[in-house]
């Protein structure tokens, strides 16, 4: 493998690793639940089955090509693995994140969609639609899930938890937050004796998806100058 293949590989493991200590770290997780994955060409970093994240290290890299088989480390990869390449086969994304999410998990359970219960449902392309159950890593319900991913960036699967994607595992993980967010918020507002939570329309969840596009700062564009560390020359 070419110097600096294997860099790009350890970088990306690097983040793989950080990302799935974050989500232990904010609650998102219990143990060894849950799994994140990042691709990298053609190669998938994934998590590996059963270990704790804290104490994975360089060594521990784990790839799997896309159709499954292993081609990188020595530990196998989480159970999970047919969800993570459903989705990078049917989709652009480069990062994956998987959680046992509380809220997520509860309301997985109670609808099988997400209540518009806040605008950020534009940030998954709509309400989260809730998978339906299957066992833990088969491929019935990496299945249910692509079918509740449709036109969507993030769903639940009943009875288990959430999954999102995204072009890196920064936007994959914000989406997971959010989702599990919007899930607390739906739970604590049905939870009020005599009242029933309003909900947004589909013309207000659309409103602000087309707003959520631009939100933000602006991407650098060539003809923007920047100084050595990547700051605009009045910056510095």
């Amino acid at each position: 493998m070419p110097p600096a293949d294997a860099a790009r590989l350890r970088r990306a493991w690097r983040e793989v690793v950080d990302t799935a200590r974050r989500t232990t770290d904010e609650g998102l997780v219990v143990g060894t639940s849950g799994n994140v994955s990042a691709r990298v060409g053609d190669v998938v970093l994934v998590t590996p089955s059963g270990l704790p994240y804290d104490t994975l290290g360089p060594a521990d890299l784990v790839g799997v090509d896309l159709d499954g088989r292993q081609c990188i480390g020595h530990h196998g990869p989480t159970s999970e693995l047919p969800l993570h390449l459903a989705i990078y086969r049917a989709t652009d994304a480069r990062a994956v994140v998987h959680t046992h999410a509380v809220h997520a998990t509860a309301v997985s359970t109670l609808v099988t969609e997400v209540p518009a219960i806040h605008y950020m449902a534009g940030a998954l392309g709509g309400p989260a639609r809730v998978a339906p159950y299957a066992l833990y890593g088969s491929d019935d319900l990496a299945r249910h899930m692509l079918a509740a991913l449709r036109d969507r960036t993030g769903c639940l699967l009943r009875n288990h938890g959430t999954i999102t994607y995204g072009s890196s595992l920064r936007q994959a993980y914000d989406r997971t937050a959010q989702l599990e967010w919007m899930c607390r918020v739906w739970l604590t507002a049905s939870a009020v004796p005599g009242h029933t939570p309003t909900l947004l329309n589909p013309a207000q969840l659309d409103e602000a998806a087309t707003r959520l596009r631009t939100y933000g700062q602006p991407t650098p564009t060539a003809d923007q100058p920047t100084s050595p560390d990547g700051l605009p020359p009045e910056a510095v």
